[in-house]
């Protein structure tokens, strides 16, 4: 699992450019799944063909980045954010563009107090000693992810890129587990999500599901001083109930309980304050579709450094499994 879950992380594939993850999943699916295509908006769909319901499984391929906005006579890279991106958790980070090139961000030193930085205060040097120098390297419009790497230890995984490559290692793994059920499976691994969960309409309006989850991180309430919530890691994977994006439909989340509880598989409860998944887009597609959660609990969500539970991973698989059932 762990080796599914490297490979996934240390591929490139922002926000609108996830066709290297795409690539990377369809290599790892080949000859589990009946079907495998790519929709318009490149959600990649993987279809186990059964006679039963329709049960679509979604987790998002995009990770947070940058995007340069304008490069300065002195090579310098002025840059945006390509989802939620935080100026004090990126400060002083690596970011790789997807030619390799490495780039460090820093801020404007007339800055006179730290709390006043923002995005456009702040810049990529790549080593550049001029414009020219620069576009040798990168132009406008170019994306870059964070470079970090991905660690085992003591049972839990440290890495950049858990939100949403987790995810899609649950679903890798459910479908190399060739489930045994008579419902028809599609593995749904998709785009966008960090801008606007834009991928996952569009597949789930091409698709039209029976019923729906979303496979994503979510928040913890574990950490010194941090706000109130009822998830740690190690307990278990989440069943939504609510985030800012869906209410979790009461037939999905009493499935999801029932099938926890029969199988015997640490779960918790997950009230998401800020933040919503693909399922939000999901539900409200088509005329309506019954949808709802599993998330893994993770720290530092948006961080180059985001840690997660084996175990929860492990369990997490094991819920889907009993949900398709």
């Amino acid at each position: 699992m762990f080796e599914i879950i490297n490979k996934l992380t240390r591929t490139f594939g922002p926000s609108g450019n996830e066709g290297n993850v795409a690539v990377l999943i369809s290599e790892m699916l080949k000859g589990k799944v009946d079907e495998i295509k790519t929709d318009a908006l490149g959600n990649l769909i993987c279809i186990k063909k059964g006679s039963g319901k329709k049960i679509m499984l979604a987790a998002h391929m995009d990770e947070i980045g940058v995007i340069v906005s304008y490069i300065d006579d002195k090579g310098f890279l002025r840059f945006g954010g390509v989802g939620g991106i935080n100026p004090f958790v990126i400060l002083g980070q690596r970011v790789v563009f997807e030619n390799g090139t490495v780039g460090v961000i820093w801020y404007e030193e007339n800055i006179d107090n730290i709390k006043n930085i923002k995005l456009e205060k702040m810049y990529i040097d790549i080593g550049a000693k001029s414009v020219k120098e620069a576009e040798e390297l990168v132009n406008v419009g170019d994306m870059a992810v964070f470079e970090a790497g991905t660690v085992l230890q003591n049972g839990r995984i440290i890495s950049k890129a858990m939100d949403n490559r987790i995810g899609c290692a649950i679903l890798i793994k459910m479908a190399l587990n060739e489930p045994k059920t008579d419902n028809e499976i599609y593995y749904v691994f998709t785009v966008q999500e960090e801008v606007g969960l834009r991928g996952a309409r569009t597949a789930a309006f091409g698709i039209v599901p029976d019923m729906a989850l979303a496979v994503d991180v979510t928040t913890t309430g574990d950490t010194p001083e941090c706000k109130p919530m009822s998830v740690s890691i190690g307990n278990g994977p989440t069943i939504k109930i609510k985030d800012r994006s869906v209410i979790a439909h009461p037939e999905i989340k009493d499935r999801l309980i029932k099938c926890a509880k029969e199988e015997n598989i640490p779960h918790q409860f997950e009230i998401l304050m800020q933040g919503g998944t693909d399922a939000g887009s999901i539900h409200t597609t088509a005329g309506g579709i019954p949808s709802g959660g599993v998330s893994i609990p993770t720290r530092n969500i948006h961080n180059t450094a985001e840690i997660v539970d084996m175990k929860d991973v492990e369990n997490a698989v094991k819920l889907l499994e009993a949900f398709v059932h």
